[in-house]
């Protein structure tokens, strides 16, 4: 596996040099402004996510006020009592992507924010989330939430300002590259080796995973 300082420099040399590329890579929120985030925009960022798979973020932007409008603003409590009669308007509110599985995936998430009120609240955990633990966090959401498994979990967080990686394709071939995985990860096993390296690469860096995610994707 390279020290991080080669990567860097490979993707440096790939974006046109070390300034476009630190001009790249984001900075993520600090962890009390992370933790004072309300519940409603968690669930917006977890549904806006698992609703654009399979769609483009354009349709996805241009339906969002339907959508925010729709589910009167995410507020958990009433998201999570959904009642017969309102999925089946949702399911022919034109305002809104009108999938099932993912109208009541919300409905399953606001359930999910619900349940974490008991641990300090959705905003306290993924602030208070050590980066040493991504991978654990990653899993959180992907078992304990609906349809935040593979990168939606990931991007929803990203988008939020936590610093965290997203296994892209791009990060993934990087990873392949350094002998870290063979394949994309799944297992727990291999997961638990791509948080290995990130955290070896941030010790030799002092940079955040995100950074150090979106230096291994420029890398390819």
């Amino acid at each position: 596996m390279r020290h991080f300082d080669e990567i860097f420099a490979i993707a440096a040399e790939r974006k046109g040099g070390t300034e476009r590329l630190e001009a790249l890579l984001p900075v993520p929120r600090p962890p009390e402004e992370l933790a004072a985030i309300p519940e409603h925009r968690w669930l917006a960022s977890f549904a806006r996510h698992l609703f654009a798979p399979g769609l483009s973020w354009s349709v996805i932007e241009a339906k969002w006020p339907g959508f925010e409008e729709a589910f009167g603003g995410f507020d958990p409590d009433a998201c999570a009592m959904i009642a017969d009669d309102r999925f089946d308007a949702l399911l022919a509110d034109a305002r809104i992507v009108r999938h099932g599985a993912k109208i009541r995936a919300v409905q399953e998430n606001a359930v999910f924010l619900q349940e974490l009120r008991a641990e300090g609240g959705i905003g306290r955990v993924v602030a208070d989330w050590p980066g040493t633990r991504y991978h654990e966090l990653i899993a959180l959401l992907k078992t304990r939430g609906a349809r935040l498994g593979g990168s939606t979990g990931p991007y929803a967080l990203r988008a939020m300002g936590r610093d965290g990686y997203i296994l892209s394709k791009d990060v993934t071939a990087r990873l392949v590259a350094e002998g870290v995985v063979e394949k994309a990860p799944g297992s727990k096993a291999a997961m638990a080796a791509v948080q290995a390296a990130f955290n070896t690469w941030a010790e030799q860096s002092g940079r955040g995973l995100s950074q150090i995610s979106r230096v291994l994707a420029a890398s390819i």
